[in-house]
């Protein structure tokens, strides 16, 4: 496997110090639109001669192909903001590679009634060129981070494992880290935060379909292990509602993020301010996105982990019928303890926990553990392969099992971005 890798951030870096580790490659070559950022974390696994970096311009289809066929690469994988994913994705299938990203096409509200009915949904452009890719032969890996990504793997191992009816999945994120200096400092992309809490959060129910509410919508506190304990979790825009639906049978799909009081205040000031817009706006000589502006402003997450503290938790919360037909509700997480993922591998846990993820995936796509062609999301693959690979990565799974008919979190009074 020869794979080219768009983009060098923070997740980009720790997909390149995880891959380091392992053998299923023959080559990886890191791209950026700033070379000295892919030069740099080339740099990070010196040595490795199976590591090289060049500069791309993630927003330009053609390059992208080019560069495939270049460097003789046969999978991309996608690390950078969501805005890129569609040149990306074409540019992969027009040079006739594999492709795997960790965040899926943009949404775009309903123009009229943008808190009851989606839009355009998140991957809904990806899936329109499925038809394409699978008549080329090629796989595109949709959703193969950590949310979305092994959120959807343990979905489905829930499925196929503990459960012979599914009521509901509930992907629950949340986290106690803490940035010592900053008074606000995402612990990941601005850019994609924004984006994903401020468009209306996408429900699935079996017999309404996808419908959308108001942002920051049904808070409840759930309580996640490992320490980190309770957190006030609300509704947000993911890909697992647009993705488990597809493959898995559940009645009801949604998905909650531990954002805190202050952090919502943020975004919500930033969205009165329309300083969340992506469209260009003129200032002085300068015609600048004012989300771009916001970005500049605030620390680069992958700088982070020296100041950063505390343990990160992505995990799925399923309620049913388990397989004897008895009810049954589970928790299945993965948590990354900061102070482990610097000292292993110098990365902050949250860019961490969403590198392993792809870099397990191209591991079982190499093997040919998985397999297949068209546009698939990690529920359309055996779960069991990726969670044992995960074990062995040095980054073992968790599983809670909840109080059969006790709620998994108790609802708090109810909010919304107004």
């Amino acid at each position: 496997m020869r794979i080219l890798l768009a983009g060098a951030g923070g997740v980009g870096s720790a997909l390149v110090r995880i891959a380091a580790r392992r053998d299923f490659f023959d080559r990886l070559v890191v791209t950026d639109y700033d070379l000295a950022r892919a030069e740099a974390a080339v740099a990070a696994v010196a040595g490795d001669a199976r590591f090289a970096a060049d500069c791309l311009d993630a927003s330009d289809e053609a390059a992208v192909a080019a560069a495939l066929a270049r460097h003789g690469c046969d999978v991309l994988v996608n690390a950078v903001d969501p805005r890129f994913v569609m040149p990306l994705f074409r540019g992969a299938l027009a040079a006739g590679a594999d492709y795997l990203d960790m965040a899926m096409s943009l949404s775009r509200p309903h123009p009229e009634r943008p808190h009851e009915e989606p839009g355009v949904k998140l991957g809904d452009e990806q899936f329109a060129l499925a038809g394409e890719w699978e008549a080329a032969g090629r796989l595109a890996l949709v959703g193969m981070g950590v949310e979305p990504g092994l959120s959807d793997v343990f979905a489905r191992y829930a499925a196929d494992h503990l459960f012979s009816r599914i009521d509901e999945i509930g992907v629950r994120d949340g986290a106690n880290l803490a940035v010592a200096g900053h008074d606000f400092a995402p612990s990941f992309s601005i850019w994609t935060t924004i984006e994903e809490c401020l468009n209306p959060p996408v429900v699935f129910e079996r017999d309404r379909g996808w419908y959308t509410t108001a942002p920051f919508s049904e808070p409840e506190v759930f309580d996640f292990p490992e320490g980190i304990g309770p957190v006030e979790c609300v509704n947000v825009e993911h890909e697992e509602v647009l993705l488990m639906p597809r493959w898995l049978d559940a009645t009801r799909v949604t998905f909650k993020y531990g954002l805190g009081q202050e952090f919502i205040d943020v975004l919500q000031t930033l969205h009165k301010l329309g300083l969340d817009r992506t469209d260009k706006v003129r200032v002085g000589g300068a015609t600048v996105s004012p989300r771009d502006v916001v970005a500049a402003c605030l620390p680069d997450p992958a700088t982070l982990g020296e100041a950063m503290s505390g343990k990160t938790c992505a995990g799925t919360w399923v309620r049913g019928l388990g397989r004897d037909g008895e009810p049954r509700q589970v928790y299945l997480y993965h948590v990354v303890d900061n102070a482990w993922s610097m000292r292993e591998y110098g990365s902050q846990a949250v860019v961490w926990q969403t590198a392993i993820n792809p870099v397990a995936a191209l591991e079982l796509v190499a093997t040919g553990a998985w397999a297949g062609a068209g546009v698939l999301g990690p529920e359309a693959f055996d779960a069991a392969p990726f969670l044992e690979l995960l074990t062995a990565y040095g980054s073992p799974w968790g599983l809670r099992e909840e109080e059969p008919g006790v709620p998994a979190a108790v609802a708090t009074q109810g909010r919304s971005a107004g």
